[in-house]
């Protein structure tokens, strides 16, 4: 089994993913599938999980298009995207999150599942939804200097 490891937000993909949009995205790399889990990232990025029975999913197709169109919203705030488009792998990122379908999960750098979508959401509401999160407000205090 290939993953493909696509830079600078470190697109990943699970087995069955196909590039199925006209958006441009970094060179790709590739590690064995096996390897990727949620706790590799543990405090160190916030996995966003896309789930899709099919490469060819319009749902999945809008939600990659979406996440290439603003990469550097996503780098600035550590984020790793996982793609899995194949129901029948039985992946450890399936094992755990338990899809039906299109599925896009949103995962803190502390392992917790903050939020599950049924559809595709911008990289301005996934950045949104980010910010507010605890850890993310920690980061941004130490950013400033005010911490």
């Amino acid at each position: 089994m290939i993953t493909r490891i696509l830079g600078i937000a470190a697109f990943i993909a699970l087995p069955g993913w196909a590039m199925a949009t006209d958006a441009t995205l970094p060179e790709t790399i590739s590690a064995e599938s096996g390897e990727v889990t949620l706790e590799q990232f543990l405090w160190l990025k916030r996995p966003i999980v896309v789930f899709s029975d099919s490469p060819a999913d319009p749902r999945f197709v809008e939600q990659m298009r979406y996440l290439a169109a603003d990469v550097s919203g996503l780098t600035i705030r550590d984020v790793v995207v996982l793609t899995d488009t194949d129901p029948g792998s039985k992946s450890a990122l399936r094992e755990k999150l338990r899809p039906r379908g299109f599925m896009l999960a949103l995962v803190d750098k502390d392992g917790q599942v903050k939020l599950r979508k049924p559809a595709p959401w911008t990289v301005r509401e996934i950045t949104r939804s980010i910010d507010k999160w605890p850890t993310r407000q920690q980061e941004i205090r130490e950013e400033l200097g005010k911490e």
